[in-house]
């Protein structure tokens, strides 16, 4: 089968040899395991990251979101059958979705979305999932929950802000105040529902002033938290909640004591990682939100379509990543 892959670290994106095509054996399916041929796929930070800073053993194939058809099925089983079209984020101690075919365990798939395209759904799990694991299950904010509380996402336009404005929007009581610094960005998150939004590139304490807040109750970081962190600790309300998905190169925790903050660490990969006892959960969380896109009360989060899932285009996708300057998700479909 295809595959893009890369095999050293920290060549630049725009260099042809930093992700290439080659022929690799499909693979057969485990136990667990789907064997899914690729309809369309979508490009996370996760996916440069690796490729800039961690050399592999050998070629290797990035990418975890994926939506596709179910060919093979192992022998245990019991959730889908082939043809099932599903959707997913991955194992990211697995080979991922920069390929023709790829196997995912059956307990952290879903059936895929049925009113939106393969592309339009491919940019969903993983951001889906973090931000529902954000909200949910690190914050421990209830469904339906959050009346006369705040919330700040930094860094809202991205993927992950994306999908988690609308979730804290259309399943809390939440204030929702979102951050982007440039204009095109901001009417996207406020058409996500944030009842405010504030600009990151500023002091965000006398804008949260002029939107009547003077602290929050929650605050979720997802990019450059270092450069906030100091703002971060000022704006909290006392008794106030911490929660981060980036990789600040420290971070002093003493800072949060005097106002009993607590600091919550959000990875979507750990229960595939560790084979938690709950890892069934993404499953269901999937299934939920696939619900939720059928019945119009999410949307995509697609910024951008880049074509064919091919070593050029995969090299543009990470080019714009680490140029900080794309919106939403960034998708390609089909071989």
């Amino acid at each position: 089968m295809k595959a893009i892959v890369y095999d050293r670290a920290g060549v630049p994106a725009d260099d042809p040899a930093s992700l290439y095509e080659m022929e690799v054996p499909t693979p057969k399916p485990g136990s667990h395991d789907l064997l899914v041929k690729i309809q369309a796929i979508a490009v996370n930070p996760v996916d440069a990251k690796l490729r800039a800073a961690v050399p592999p053993a050998a070629p290797r194939v990035l990418g975890w979101d994926a939506v596709g058809v179910v060919e093979q099925v192992g022998d245990a089983v019991t959730l889908f059958r082939a043809g099932d079209i599903v959707w997913f984020a991955g194992d990211i101690t697995r080979p991922g979705t920069y390929a023709e075919y790829t196997l995912v365990d059956e307990r952290i798939a879903s059936l895929a979305p049925s009113t939106i395209s393969p592309a339009e759904a491919a940019a969903l799990p993983l951001t889906a999932i973090t931000a529902w694991e954000l909200l949910f299950d690190r914050l421990r904010i209830a469904e339906g929950g959050g009346d006369g509380q705040s919330v700040l996402v930094i860094g809202a336009g991205g993927g992950v802000g994306s999908i988690l404005v609308q979730l804290a929007a259309k399943l809390t009581a939440l204030t929702v105040v979102g951050t982007a610094s440039r204009q095109e960005t901001q009417d996207w998150v406020r058409g996500l529902g944030a009842h405010h939004v504030i600009d990151h590139s500023l002091p965000l304490q006398p804008q949260l002033n002029s939107a009547g807040l003077t602290h929050i109750d929650h605050v979720i970081s997802l990019t450059h938290t270092e450069a906030y962190y100091a703002q971060i600790i000022e704006l909290l309300k006392p008794q106030g909640q911490f929660a981060l998905i980036d990789d600040p190169a420290s971070l002093d925790v003493l800072p949060l004591k005097r106002k009993s903050v607590s600091l919550h660490w959000e990875f979507m990969f750990t229960r595939s990682m560790y084979r938690t006892a709950d890892m069934a959960v993404q499953h269901a969380l999937l299934g939920r939100v696939a619900a939720l896109i059928d019945e119009g009360v999410l949307k995509t989060t697609v910024g951008e379509h880049l074509g064919l899932i091919n070593a050029a285009n995969l090299r543009r996708a990470h080019a714009l990543l680490e140029s900080h300057k794309a919106r939403g998700k960034l998708v390609l479909e089909g071989f």
